[in-house]
């Protein structure tokens, strides 16, 4: 291989940091000041930790008693999310004229009132698991499900993100909520409602928008969709209820895409695989498409 060229690279290097110069969003450089990723993803991990204490045990219960490790773990949460969440509020238009020191106020009350809802959160995963054992024949035990089912992992920092969310956090809890999507396929936004008794089954591919709510003992498996009908309106949309209503006990079979704010599904409702809905279904209603007709042709005429 020749040797470079000296005075081209140079070029091309000052070429792209001039680049840098304007005041577009992608040149933001103030790192100080965003949040940390990769911190937050260790948040996550340090959560499940508390909220499934010995299923994600990182090896030191053995030696010393799990109350005392757990006592550290919390505190250690404490710090790094009073930390971030303290970052992602100077992005907060809203509280750009504020102090360092009400940030600081705000971050730390923000902290301790989502620490206060962990009992809270730890309720409803205890319903999830139940319903993910209870709906899946092929489940041996609930420890399979903790362990190993990436719907339970897609739905517990779901949970997490969602309580930061309703506090009002900026960021953090879609950026926990994207790490989930990214490991499970499974996209749920933070601010979707979701009831206790949830299951999603396989998963992949599954979206549930901003404003979708969700009722108790609902199922879904792969690839369903609750979206909005359009969102060609951009940012005029925003706080508007764009993505479905689901009612208590609703099946939603692999591939049905169910559509648009005013879009309720009713109770006992069970919708069949690839369908779209785009209009309310009343309750006790089965949901089909109709059979595609078969072709079959001997491939040796």
């Amino acid at each position: 291989m020749g040797k470079l060229n000296e005075n081209r690279v140079n070029q091309i290097v000052q070429t792209i940091l001039a680049d840098y110069e304007d005041n577009r969003t992608i040149n933001k450089t103030d790192l100080v000041n965003q949040p940390d990723k990769d911190a937050i993803i260790d948040i996550i991990e340090k959560l499940l930790k508390i909220l499934y204490p010995g299923y994600y045990d990182d090896g030191v219960y053995r030696f010393y008693s799990i109350k005392n490790n757990l006592s550290a773990a919390i505190e250690d949460i404490i710090y790094h999310l009073n930390k971030q969440i303290r970052t992602v509020l100077r992005y907060n238009a809203e509280l750009l004229s504020d102090t360092d020191n009400s940030h600081e106020d705000m971050a730390e009350n923000i902290t301790y009132e989502f620490m206060e809802k962990i009992p809270q959160i730890r309720s409803y995963l205890e319903t999830d698991v139940q319903a993910a054992f209870d709906g899946d024949p092929a489940a041996s035990s609930r420890d399979e499900v903790i362990l190993s089912y990436p719907g339970l992992y897609a739905i517990s920092v779901y949970r997490i993100a969602h309580e930061l969310f309703l506090l009002g956090v900026p960021m953090i809890p879609r950026i926990m909520t994207e790490h989930a999507h990214s490991i499970t396929g499974i996209d749920i936004h933070p601010g979707a409602s979701i009831g206790r008794y949830f299951f999603i089954d396989h998963g992949t591919g599954i979206v549930i928008g901003e404003t979708t709510v969700i009722g108790e003992h609902v199922k879904m498996y792969q690839g369903v969709t609750l979206g909005g009908l359009s969102t060609s309106g951009g940012q005029k949309l925003k706080g508007v209820k764009r993505h479905p209503t689901i009612r208590d006990n609703v099946t939603l079979y692999s591939g049905s895409s169910i559509l648009g704010g005013e879009t309720v599904i009713e109770e006992n409702v069970v919708v069949g695989g690839n369908a779209f809905i785009t209009a309310s279904v009343a309750s006790d209603t089965r949901v089909s498409m109709k059979a595609p007709e078969l072709q079959f042709k001997n491939r040796k005429s």
